[in-house]
């Protein structure tokens, strides 16, 4: 099999094509980049659990991960402006294509009583946004290493115009959507 762009160029191209009528080949819809955050809020209490999900987030991505720093101080939370609450990567070209293969035919199929994932998570402009709640589903992290369950978020950016579009695009590349 090749690889998940060939898919896109041979099959998904001519199909979106098909379906909404499009004249143009830049019309089309296609994935720009995927974006994984963390949001660590004990993080405030704990600052070495940065690094850690740091780290852990590099593995699954295969790409460095960046610390995010808080941007406001919340007196509510002990928080201050400048402190690390979280990381997050950008993954773009072959290296988005190369994780989003991952997590439709590696990472999801592990997850417990997993019945497909829910299309509520487009946000009306063709993105698709999800949430992991255990990053152990990824077999690049080790579980007798890692100290404490952290989620992960993952954004799945297109330039698709509307939901049907984008859903349409990520059910023909492997996401396995609910019925």
């Amino acid at each position: 099999m090749g690889t998940l762009r060939e898919l896109y160029i041979n099959e998904c191209v001519p199909a979106l094509k098909e379906e909404f009528g499009y004249s143009n080949v830049m019309e089309i819809p296609r994935m720009t980049k995927i974006v994984l955050n963390m949001g660590l809020g004990e993080a405030v209490q704990n600052p070495k659990i940065v690094e850690g999900a740091a780290n852990e987030l590099t593995l699954i991505a295969g790409q460095k991960a960046v610390i995010t720093k808080a941007k406001k101080s919340i007196a509510t939370f002990k928080l201050r402006a400048g402190m690390p609450i979280g990381c997050c990567v950008t993954l773009r070209g072959d290296r988005m294509y190369n994780f989003f293969s991952k997590l439709v035919n590696v990472a999801l199929p592990r997850v417990r009583d997993f019945r497909g994932l829910s299309s509520k998570g487009f946000d009306g402009r063709g993105n698709f946004s999800m949430g992991v709640q255990e990053e152990i589903i990824f077999p690049e992290i080790d579980y007798d290493k890692i100290d404490k369950i952290k989620g992960l978020n993952i954004t799945i950016v297109t330039t698709a115009k509307t939901d049907a579009e984008g859903a349409f695009l990520l059910r023909r590349l492997g996401m396995p959507f609910k019925k």
